[in-house]
């Protein structure tokens, strides 16, 4: 909830700030009116006057801690499950984690037409990954930074699939993956399916290679940013219905019940999100492993 000595800009904001960890450079006005040395200072950001000051030499010390945590929680409830699985009757997290797996087995099975035993684990990774980030967001926005304030921790985002570093950073690995297997797989063809497609003349080379450069540069683009914009959005709007609890008693009921309703539907958003990414790299693997 707002403060009562905090505008609703400011609150939002303060929400959309992530706790960087970065070097301000030399003759920077700092929050508290000191200037911040030659040679520049490595420091926390306070505030995004600071964060943008810091430009590319910073870190979102909490999108990596939260993508990380989230990563090694997904490796430890599956290594333990596969534990299980052998020695219990299924029930419970074992039935969750099979479904999940036969799933995303069926779901490579009817878009992946190459041979790759790497490409079903890494659809299990990504969509559960990424799942785990977006089911963050069901968290209200104020539980964990006001918890961690007390201890002095002055920004807090959750949600690391609300930074388009982290989501950018998710695409552009698959991104690499697709350069390795078109060139190991189609060798030279790639360079012949990048200038000779889709007109196969010496002359419109430099055409198609306008084209097909620009349809290979968006995909990583629509995979993080098509991630990084939905859960941005609703996060913003589960921040401007907490907000709505600062205005007085009469809109607490009001924004209780619009937390609740939204939080259904962000079950089937975070979830379809988690579905297209995974979707999205499995075609962009298989197309990378077709020849023509």
């Amino acid at each position: 909830m707002a403060s009562e000595n905090q505008t609703v800009s400011e609150y939002i904001l303060h929400h959309l700030t992530n706790l960087t960890y970065g070097k301000l450079p030399e003759g920077t006005l700092r929050h508290d009116g000191s200037i911040v040395p030659g040679g520049g200072e490595w420091t926390m950001a306070h505030g995004a006057a600071e964060v943008s000051a810091m430009g590319f030499m910073a870190i979102n010390v909490d999108s990596m801690v939260w993508s990380l945590g989230l990563g090694l929680l997904f490796c430890w409830l599956f290594r333990r499950v596969a534990v299980k699985s052998g020695n219990t009757a299924p029930s419970g997290i074992i039935n969750a984690a099979e479904m999940i797996v036969e799933f995303v087995d069926n779901s490579v099975r009817d878009t992946f037409h190459g041979r790759n035993p790497l490409i079903a684990p890494l659809a299990l990774t990504i969509f559960v990954w990424v799942f785990l980030m977006n089911l963050m967001d069901l968290i209200p926005v104020d539980l964990i930074p006001w918890s961690l304030a007390l201890l002095g921790v002055e920004y807090q985002k959750i949600v690391p699939s609300t930074d388009v570093n982290i989501t950018m950073g998710m695409a552009l690995g698959v991104f690499l993956m697709m350069l390795y297997y078109s060139f190991k797989i189609k060798g030279v063809g790639f360079i012949k399916e990048l200038t000779l497609h889709p007109f196969n003349h010496p002359l419109f080379i430099p055409v198609n290679l306008f084209m097909e450069l620009a349809s290979l540069l968006a995909r990583p683009f629509s995979l993080g940013l098509r991630l990084f914009g939905n859960m941005y959005a609703g996060e913003m709007i589960f921040i401007l219905i907490a907000a709505l609890y600062a205005a007085g008693l009469i809109w607490m009921i009001p924004a209780g019940l619009l937390q609740i309703i939204w939080a259904i539907f962000h079950v089937l958003i975070i979830t379809l999100q988690a579905f297209i990414f995974m979707v999205l790299t499995i075609v962009y693997l298989s197309m990378a492993h077709e020849t023509h």
